[in-house]
């Protein structure tokens, strides 16, 4: 069955999309994604794809997310939120466990909200601490956007916690997931966002406070950013 699945995925190539993709995801050398290789599918004929596949096992997932092919490592994850609702645990714990392969800012955004945040929405979230404080850029960045899961939820205590943890992160793929969470709890809670910009907006990186006040209005984003 593995051998179809990528089949399908070389035969789904959009002809000229390998090179715009890794010029997008910087694969050149002493770039974030240095080294990452892809095939040139886009995400529907993925996605397309997962769904068709949603029943492999997880010794054919695993060896899918090992791939340095990043559209099977994006099809591994894609599976798996696929079965994340009818074996919670069991997805969560091989997510955590082989989470080095989840090593891109679409793959983390594509799953950490879907399997770890909503696996941690009624359960203890120490791991997110202990995710945010690792020296691997896509742990604080699983980190933080899991959280996505609890701030729809209407749970904003733990992003806000982790922001002021990942306040001075130097990454800008780091300072870009902050704001954005800290944008989306603002359009679910505004005087939430503007409660912790009256707090810490002098000291955030100037990345993470105009990704945190861009669904604000013009004037009150002026009076952030000049600060």
């Amino acid at each position: 069955m593995l051998s179809e699945v990528r089949q399908l995925l070389r035969k789904a190539v959009t002809p000229g999309k390998k090179k715009v993709l890794q010029g997008f995801f910087k694969t050149g050398k002493g770039h974030y994604g240095a080294g990452d290789v892809f095939l040139g599918v886009m995400v529907p004929d993925t996605r397309r794809i997962a769904k068709q596949f949603r029943d492999l096992s997880l010794t054919d997932i695993q060896e899918l997310l090992s791939s340095k092919v990043h559209e099977e490592r994006l099809l591994a994850l894609l599976i798996l939120v696929e079965q994340f609702s009818a074996d919670p645990q069991r997805v969560a714990s091989f997510y955590v466990k082989h989470r080095s392969f989840v090593n891109n800012w679409d793959l983390v955004d594509i799953s950490a909200p879907k399997i770890l945040g909503s696996f941690l929405l009624d359960k203890p979230r120490d791991m997110l601490y202990d995710l945010a404080v690792s020296p691997v850029l896509w742990d604080r960045r699983m980190a933080i956007v899991a959280t996505y899961a609890f701030i729809r939820a209407g749970q904003f205590e733990d992003t806000l916690r982790l922001a002021e943890v990942l306040l001075q992160d130097k990454h800008d793929l780091l300072q870009k997931a902050v704001g954005w969470m800290l944008r989306e709890v603002g359009k679910k809670d505004q005087r939430v966002l503007e409660a912790f910009l009256r707090k810490h907006s002098r000291v955030m990186p100037r990345t993470m406070l105009r990704y945190a006040v861009e669904r604000l209005s013009p004037e009150k984003k002026a009076l952030f950013m000049a600060r």
